[in-house]
């Protein structure tokens, strides 16, 4: 009997985890608690069916806004297991890349692009505005890869992503799922910066909290009494990449977004939710009364320089389930408790285990404890990268990736049309959205405090 995409796209994943050894899973503790955990995978999708799991991720939590300036590219900020996996997923890229430079080995993911030098007038073609097309000669296009547009890409998570996406759910698991009054957007962005006026447009909620308000920014983490962040949750993390493409920042330099996008993110069919899900990642309007059903409808159909595009993925789900998942640890008839242990794991090379976002047995933000999907070693790597890579415009990589600072770098015209897509995003569709800042000032010869 033939397996459903959703199955074939969870099993890769799941088949990956299973052949992880014992100290990367949840344990048993000495008390008898069993520990559950998050897991999220990238898979791709080969042509004549074939799902292969590129990377994966475990985690649950983030660090705290008042420790983000001792991180200093160390700590990881939001190690929830979806954004963990895409992390890992943008190392997996780069290490592609820079073994295809090193080596010149074949890659199953990427290919050389092709020479475009009239990248102006085909953008045309793609229906962007004629301010659009008159900036593409002031961005970066001369990325020298692009991911092979005949490999499509999945995601599979055990949970329901954090944030909106989960909202009802969440929900219906409270003894009294009354909506609670909005806090105004002082009040919830004072609350979550420790700040007494922090602008914005919208109140950034809290992940469980004030149910009366959907399709919103919601920030982490979901507990009250937890240390307060501003990292979005995993549902708006994920909504904005359906413009942004999965590439990161660091990896854009060097590979074309235009086919990194995910075609579909697999769910458990328990943690699925059809009205939470399409208000979350889609551009749906009701034709009847003329109402948005989804939170991305004012960028249906944008499309910016530089291969960005919204790019709706569609939601999937599996009857298979994930042996440390919550529902599979308290049918076990045990009492439970959620794992400190994180993973990060690539098909080219990362198995990492980690506690509160560095290298387990490593103090907080000790250098030699940065996990290999830090910004500190993510961007090692893409230095490494600009480094060998030799395309018209070189010199700029690499005196870019060779900054003083990860603020400079990040501020480059080498990430214009990226940030530019994000800020179109968070004005329209994503209202709210409030930058988690403070782990900017630093160097690769910058030294951490280890605490």
């Amino acid at each position: 009997m033939n397996m459903a995409a959703g199955d074939l796209i969870a099993q890769a994943v799941l088949k990956e985890f299973d052949s992880l050894p014992a100290n990367r899973k949840p344990v048993v503790r000495g008390n008898g608690l069993r520990e559950w955990v998050p897991l999220s995978g990238i898979v791709a999708e080969f042509e004549g069916g074939e799902y292969v799991c590129v990377a994966l991720a475990t985690g649950m939590k983030c660090l705290p806004t008042s420790k983000l300036a001792l991180s200093k590219g160390v700590g990881i900020h939001d190690w929830h297991a979806e954004v963990l996996a895409l992390r890992a997923f943008n190392r997996f890229v780069l290490q592609e890349c820079r073994d295809v430079l090193l080596r010149g080995d074949a890659s199953s993911y990427l290919q050389h692009r092709q020479k475009r030098e009239a990248l102006a007038q085909s953008r045309k073609a793609d229906g962007l505005e004629p301010r659009d097309v008159e900036e593409t000669q002031h961005i970066w296009h001369k990325q020298p890869f692009e991911w092979r547009p005949d490999v499509a890409l999945h995601m599979y998570c055990s949970e329901a992503p954090c944030g909106d996406a989960s909202m009802e759910l969440t929900m219906a698991a409270q003894d009294d799922a009354s909506p609670w009054t909005a806090p105004t957007a002082t009040e919830a962005a004072a609350t979550a910066a420790g700040s007494e006026d922090v602008p914005t447009s919208e109140p950034l909620l809290s992940g469980r909290g004030y149910f009366s308000r959907l399709g919103t920014v919601r920030r982490k983490p979901g507990r009250g009494d937890a240390p307060p962040t501003l990292s979005k949750s995993c549902s708006d993390k994920m909504a904005l990449r359906q413009c942004t493409s999965i590439l990161g920042g660091l990896a854009t330099p060097f590979v074309s977004p235009d086919s990194c996008y995910l075609k579909s993110v697999v769910l458990p069919a328990t943690q699925y939710s059809e009205t939470g899900c399409r208000r979350c990642f889609s551009a749906d309007v009701d034709a009847d009364i003329g109402s948005d059903l989804g939170r991305m409808a004012p960028v249906a159909g944008r499309k910016w320089p530089g291969g960005y595009a919204y790019m709706p993925l569609n939601v999937q789900t599996t009857d298979l389930e994930f042996s440390f998942s919550k529902r599979s640890v308290r049918s076990a008839g045990a009492s439970s408790a959620s794992s400190n242990l994180s993973v990060a794991w690539t098909q080219n090379g990362i198995n990492e285990c980690l506690v509160n976002g560095v290298m387990r047995g490593r103090k907080a933000f000790d250098p030699a404890g940065a996990s290999m999907v830090s910004r500190r070693q993510m961007w090692r790597l893409a230095r490494q990268v600009a480094s060998e890579v030799e395309v018209e415009g070189d010199e700029e990589l690499k005196k870019v990736f060779n900054s003083e600072t990860y603020a400079r770098l990040k501020r480059s015209s080498l990430f214009a049309a990226r940030e530019r897509v994000k800020e179109d995003v968070k004005m329209l569709a994503l209202r709210g959205w409030l930058a988690n800042e403070g782990d900017e000032d630093w160097g690769l010869d910058t030294l951490c405090v280890s605490l």
